[in-house]
Formats: structure tokens, sequence, C-alpha cells
């Protein structure tokens, strides 16, 4: 058996970076004995959040910091990572209220977003954010303006469209949609609304690891997709796969491998931009394992 990988594949620079300062401030508690929390899972993966809650790094639920009913440790002192997908300014100034010590790791792109939100809402403009209304970074950023809007997909930006045509608009986009997705809705909107501005804001991660697929395709007699199941850019990753006709599966860990997996002569690998090295070293690993044994 040969095992390809593609060419680009796992962790994006926002999810590494956060993994990374994660690590460190796991460390640094250990040699403090602060307790140490993260706002939310850091990423989606659970591997990879099961790794930080070994080393003591455990889970705050954003609606618990959010409201101020709900019970919470004692986080005087302790330290909190925000998420990748970072975290509301409500949030934010509860967390220094109750005396955390924040370390920040949202993704340098969705910083942007939310400044770019913060920063249109000022001028008087309406904020449309593109996305999941149920993300992390969309309700994230909802928190950083007063009266943002939300929409995620062309048949709800149709109706917003129109009640907006003639109010100045701000489209800001989730960074892990698809593009095509985005172009669909700013494409709705640039024939209602008067006046308007579509930031670009899409991460380039997912169409790379997309069109590194592609490539691995025509390389390959069957796909491998790693990743978490409950990450949006590995499922896409999953579905891109299947349309290209090649046999796919999207496992998590290499307990999932099968033996109807080893009746290829060729098999590719890809990744999601939440999937940690060491899953697709596992992975590998265990495909070179079950071959020798064949």
């Amino acid at each position: 058996m040969q095992i390809v990988r593609a060419r680009i594949l796992g962790m994006c620079m926002g999810v590494r970076r956060a993994d990374e300062l994660a690590h460190r401030a796991a460390e640094k508690a250990a040699q403090t004995g602060r307790p140490v929390y993260s706002y939310g899972p850091l990423i989606h993966n659970p591997q990879a959040v099961a790794d930080l809650e070994s080393l003591g790094v455990r889970v705050l639920e954003p609606s618990a910091i959010e409201s101020e009913l709900d019970e919470l440790p004692n986080l005087k002192d302790a330290i909190v990572i925000i998420r990748a997908h970072g975290a509301s300014l409500a949030a934010l100034s509860r967390l220094h209220v109750l005396g955390a010590r924040v370390v920040d790791a949202t993704c340098p792109r969705v910083i942007k977003s939310q400044g770019l939100a913060r920063h249109y809402e000022r001028l008087g403009w309406q904020i449309v954010l593109i996305g999941d209304p149920r993300h992390g970074e969309i309700s994230g950023i909802l928190g950083h303006t007063l009266n943002a809007l939300v929409v995620d997909s062309p048949e709800t930006a149709l109706p917003m469209a129109r009640a907006l045509r003639d109010k100045p608009c701000a489209l800001i986009a989730q960074t892990t949609i698809r593009q095509e997705d985005y172009d669909a809705i700013i494409d709705i909107f640039q024939s209602y609304v008067k006046k308007m501005i579509a930031e670009k804001t899409i991460c380039p991660a997912t169409r790379e690891r997309q069109q590194a697929l592609a490539e691995l395709s025509t390389q390959v007699d069957a796909v491998l997709v790693v990743g978490g199941k409950n990450s949006e850019n590995t499922k896409r990753l999953y579905k891109t796969a299947i349309g290209f006709g090649l046999p796919s599966w999207h496992i998590e860990t290499a307990s999932e491998l099968t033996p109807e997996m080893m009746r290829y002569h060729r098999i590719g690998i890809t990744a999601g931009a939440s999937t940690p090295d060491f899953i697709v070293d596992e992975i590998q690993e265990m495909l070179v394992r079950m071959a020798q044994s064949e």
C-alpha cells in the first residue's frame, strides 16, 4: 500500500496558534499551581480538547460566563484561554471582573472581523454577518456589536436585503464559510441594497485544503478525511472527496480504520483545519502496521 498525504492538510494558522498558546498556558499553570480553563472548547476537535484536558485545561461553557445567573468556579488568578473562535465583549469584561488572567487565543482573522464590525457600527452602518448563527465565531462577533444581523443562506438573504434597501450595510463573513455561499448572498444584497460593502474575511485555509484534496484525488484510489465530526470544514472536505467519486471515509482517530480500507493500493490522507498533527501521524502509522500484517 502507498500512503499519500495531501499537499496541505491539518491545522490552519489560527488553530495552531491557539493550540500552542493553550499548551504554554497549561505548562505555566502547572508550574504556578493556578487552575486553567478554556472559554468553550478551544477548537473543533475532540481529541485536541481531550489532550488539553489531560494537561489540566477544563472547559468553561460560554453561556455560563455571559450569564451572571450561572455559578462559576472561583476564577480569581485562574488562567482562562479564549478559544480560536473568540468571545463577546461581555464575556471578556466579566472574566476581567472575576479576576481571571486571560490568554487571548482568538484567531487573528477573527479579531479582524470583530474590529470591522465595531468600526462600521460606529459609522452607523448595519452589520450583516454571513455564517452559521450557532457557530462560536458568529456569536462572538455578535457580542462586539449592538444590532448586527445574521444571514446563513440565499433564502434568508432575500427578505433581509429587501428590508435593508435604504440602509448602508457592511457584510462580514464567517472565516470558515464556502466562498460560493458568500458570493451568492453578496449578489442578492447588491441587487437590492443601495449602499453596501462586502469585506473579504474568509480564511483561505479552507479553500487551500479543498484544492489540495482535488490534487490528491488524481493520485490515489481512496481517501481518508481526518477530523472532528463536529468540524464543518472537515465535513465539507469529506463531501468534496465523495464528489470526486472516490471511496472516502471521515474518521477522527486510528481506531476507526477498518480492513475494508486496506483493499486499495494508493490511499490518500487529508485533514480538516482543526486536526492536530499527532492524529494524522497516528493514523498513518496504523495504516502501515495494518498493511504489514496482511
